[in-house]
């Protein structure tokens, strides 16, 4: 059994080789009592368990920060841990019922129910797109006022009530840059458990405007070719995935 033991949203790992990371298998058993765990599964069947521990140190394990994880971690195992995340995080913000404020109870491993008044409820997913604008050869790289590191990026915002991803990129990317945009497409999505979210992928083609950083979440975007890139967000995101894609295409026709 596999342990996704949290503390601070910073996940224990032990290190098996140089490069190899993994969950914790054994802990003290006292750790666990009378805390709220939840139940995954491996596609081969392991079991693991996930909870948050008030112990800041276990013997022979690191605490690693879950973004920072990816790569050192076995792939399947770095996506569970992202669930198990996200389902410590739904149970740590969902602990009354918004309608009575009665206290909520497990119901099953993805749900609760209100002690009063029967209300139940699930984990609710944010979801937000990203798009890769595209124009002679160059490609639109933003930077953030809210990125964690001077990467350069893609232009992404959270779908509205009532909205369609597609609408919602059009907006966003009006609403950031002043650009329009056409030839919408799908690229992939992405699990982004930060704390709660799904990333949906898309590329376009620049379709009219003039660059400018209309609504104050940008500090600096620019167009850039294959061969002449800022510093770019680091795997897994779907944004690096988005630019990896666009790279890769741009070379090859070069060659």
């Amino acid at each position: 059994m596999y342990l996704f033991l949290f503390h601070n949203a910073h996940l224990f790992l032990r290190q098996l080789s140089d490069d190899c990371w993994f969950p914790l298998e054994t802990c003290e058993y006292h750790t666990l009592a009378n805390t709220e765990t939840f139940r995954l599964t491996t596609s081969d069947g392991t079991p693991c368990l996930a909870a948050q521990v008030s112990d800041d140190a276990f013997e022979g394990a690191t605490l690693w920060d879950l973004r920072e994880a990816y790569g050192a971690m076995p792939a399947e195992l770095h996506a569970l841990a992202g669930k198990a995340s996200e389902l410590l995080f739904w149970d740590k913000h969902s602990r009354y019922c918004s309608l009575c404020g009665a206290p909520m109870k497990r119901h099953t491993e993805i749900s609760k129910v209100c002690t009063s008044c029967g209300e139940e409820i699930w984990p609710t997913v944010q979801t937000a797109v990203i798009v890769l604008i595209e124009y002679r050869g160059k490609a639109l790289l933003v930077q953030a006022k809210n990125f964690r590191r001077p990467f350069h990026g893609l232009v992404a915002g959270f779908v509205e009530t009532g909205e369609s991803l597609e609408e919602c990129v059009r907006r966003e990317v009006r609403e950031e840059t002043g650009l329009e945009i056409c030839n919408l497409r799908y690229f992939d999505s992405q699990p982004w458990p930060y704390p709660m979210g799904l990333m949906v992928g898309f590329r376009a083609d620049y379709a009219g405007g003039t660059l400018h950083l209309a609504d104050g979440e940008l500090v600096h975007a620019d167009w850039y070719t294959a061969n002449n890139l800022p510093i770019l967000p680091p795997p897994p995101s779907i944004a690096r995935r988005l630019i990896d894609t666009w790279v890769a295409e741009q070379l090859k026709a070069l060659q």
